[in-house]
């Protein structure tokens, strides 16, 4: 029989994905099967399965700590924000429908529903399931229709550790203002507390410590110091993209920060290059003179974000980059950005009609409401390299420069690029992770490459593992993970 803990935080980004990822390594190092599980997640930046659906990406890095195969089952409900009011919602892996933030709560308790059959499925065969919460238990505006912290805790019946980030300053206020607000039922749900993110020696906050327990009753697994490899692993939020260390790399790649990124992990690999300057510019800011190469990353709201890259201005610098020969890079959105129009006649993202690209490769794409989700092997006839990504998106691009397609999937030409070959865009995510793509790509650029991007990931897991291991108590974490 499976056992059960869930991991919630005081707040967003306080560390619960690494803090699951690096749990799971350290238990499945002891011999356990362990198996990553988040109820809700709210995300663009999604990964495709092995059983045809998208999970979020930080559930497809835990399945990895794990070292087992994701399934769409560890993250039954994935919510893909297409504007600032309105979510795609996917329900096991499949787009279930688009609601606005007011609607959702309608939708919950169908959800709830799926969230716990995906949860017996995950525990099958597991011997320890770790689960990750959303947000903060303390929104108790949100509990009554809960399904991603203490909803989702009390319809499991499964013990929580909860987490504070005492970077942000205020952990023992974080924590004990938890207990503080939730109910003394959900309060009890609460078996332990942890504090995560300490700069400097933990054992300077022992009276901290002791003064949450005294607040709470609530006993203490530990103070884990600041990782400072985590910027190694997979970012699961946006606000993670400029944690990676500068880099000062010669070769300097502008990546304009869209307003609906999507799948930015394609951004990882680069920014550990010790080679490459990633340089990540935000909206208002002008896209740099001396970049090598400019990368349109993916877009979950293509026609917004493109009609936002203009109101930036960065249409024409980027005319400008490619005037002094500068490359280009478009993946998934930011291909289909490229492009001469993008036509939405069902009106999939907005008001139905045809929208003015970049007009820098010559294709067209038109948005179609199946959406393409696929493993792929792929290969890269200019170098020979082979690759596995994956595909994840709406719409089917055509025109004159697909004739040049510059990969090949499947056996079946992918992409496009211009006749100089200077500005290249292709529907398929991962091929930067690929170490023979990345080395053949930036050395076409200028640049150079520095191979194991992915056994990196994995020595950081180990080593996330090692860290845990050495100031959380993971004896009485696993003590306290309960049957299901």
């Amino acid at each position: 029989m499976a056992r059960a803990i869930m991991v919630q935080g005081t707040g967003s980004n306080v560390g619960k994905s690494m803090l699951v990822a690096g749990l799971a390594r350290a238990f499945a190092n002891r011999g356990l099967r362990v198996a990553p599980f988040k109820p809700q997640n709210m995300s663009n930046n999604a990964a495709v399965t092995p059983d045809g659906g998208e999970i979020g990406r930080a559930q497809a890095m835990q399945a990895q700590a794990c070292r087992i195969a994701p399934s769409v089952h560890m993250n039954p409900v994935l919510l893909k924000p297409e504007s600032d009011t309105g979510s795609q919602v996917i329900v096991q892996g499949q787009r279930m429908t688009t609601a606005p933030a007011m609607g959702y709560g309608a939708l919950k308790p169908v959800l709830l529903e799926k969230v716990l059959e995906s949860f017996r499925i995950t525990c099958d065969g597991a011997d320890l399931v770790i689960i990750e919460g959303a947000g903060s238990p303390a929104e108790v505006n949100l509990r009554a229709r809960d399904i991603a912290n203490m909803g989702f805790a009390e319809a499991a019946d499964v013990p929580v550790l909860l987490v504070g980030d005492i970077d942000r300053g205020g952990v023992i206020a974080q924590i004990v203002g938890t207990k503080a607000v939730i109910s003394p039922q959900d309060a009890a749900r609460v078996k332990a507390f942890a504090v995560n993110k300490f700069r400097g020696d933990p054992r300077l906050f022992d009276d901290g410590l002791t003064a949450i327990s005294d607040h709470t009753g609530w006993p203490s697994m530990g103070v884990l110091p600041w990782f400072p490899e985590a910027w190694r692993l997979p970012a699961e939020d946006v606000m993670d993209l400029d944690r990676a260390p500068a880099h000062a790399g010669a070769l300097k790649i502008a990546v304009p920060r869209l307003g609906r990124i999507a799948n930015f992990d394609d951004l990882d690999p680069l920014s550990a290059e010790p080679g490459v300057t990633l340089m990540i510019i935000q909206p208002g800011q002008p896209l740099p003179g001396d970049a090598a190469l400019v990368l349109i990353p993916g877009s979950k709201s293509t026609i917004a974000d493109l009609q936002a890259f203009r109101d930036n201005g960065w249409d024409i610098d980027l005319a400008a980059h490619v005037r002094r020969g500068g490359h280009v890079l478009g993946l998934c959105g930011g291909y289909q950005i490229l492009g001469r129009a993008v036509s939405d006649p069902e009106g999939i993202e907005g008001r139905p009609g045809r929208y003015e690209g970049l007009g820098l490769l010559d294709v067209e794409t038109v948005m179609t409401p199946a959406k393409r989700l696929a493993l792929s092997d792929a290969r890269h006839p200019e170098s020979g390299s082979a690759l596995t990504g994956y595909e994840i998106h709406l719409g089917e691009t055509t025109g004159p420069d697909c004739t040049r397609a510059w990969l090949e999937v499947a056996g079946r030409p992918e992409g496009a690029a211009s006749q100089d070959g200077r500005i290249r865009g292709s529907y398929l995510h991962g091929l930067l992770a690929a170490d023979g793509f990345r080395a053949a790509y930036l050395s076409g650029i200028g640049g150079q490459s520095q191979p194991g991007y992915g056994a990196a990931v994995d020595r950081t897991l180990d080593a996330l593992a090692d860290h845990i291991a050495a100031h959380l108590d993971l004896d009485a974490i696993l003590a306290l993970a309960a049957p299901v």
